[in-house]
């Protein structure tokens, strides 16, 4: 199966726990797409960084617009405003982020 994955800024006063952000995204793609839409995604939390306000995610690639869309969608993280936005998309973790330019 082709993965798809996506790095992800998250704007909220106070960051929540890796199990209360991707708690979230399962509910915004479960409420838009269903349990059936959901189980087609093969959503995993790769990285969560608490410091950058950051967070990596794994999906299938026949999913992506799915998880895409869910994610746009978010409007809170615990209890608090937030929005959570799309920095990149890739193929593979090591493209995701890339080196900075060496002179």
């Amino acid at each position: 199966m082709k993965r798809r994955y996506l790095a992800l800024q998250i704007e909220v006063e106070r960051m929540p726990s890796e199990r209360e952000f991707i708690d979230a995204v399962w509910s915004s793609i479960v409420q838009l797409y269903g349990e059936f839409g959901a189980s087609q995604t093969g959503l995993a939390l790769i990285s969560y960084d608490v410091e950058r306000n950051s967070a990596v995610i794994r999906t299938a690639l026949g999913a992506l617009s799915m998880v895409r869309a869910s994610v746009a969608l978010i409007t809170s993280l615990a209890g608090t405003k937030a929005s959570v936005h799309i920095l990149a998309i890739s193929g593979t973790i090591k493209s995701l982020f890339p080196k900075p330019m060496q002179k």
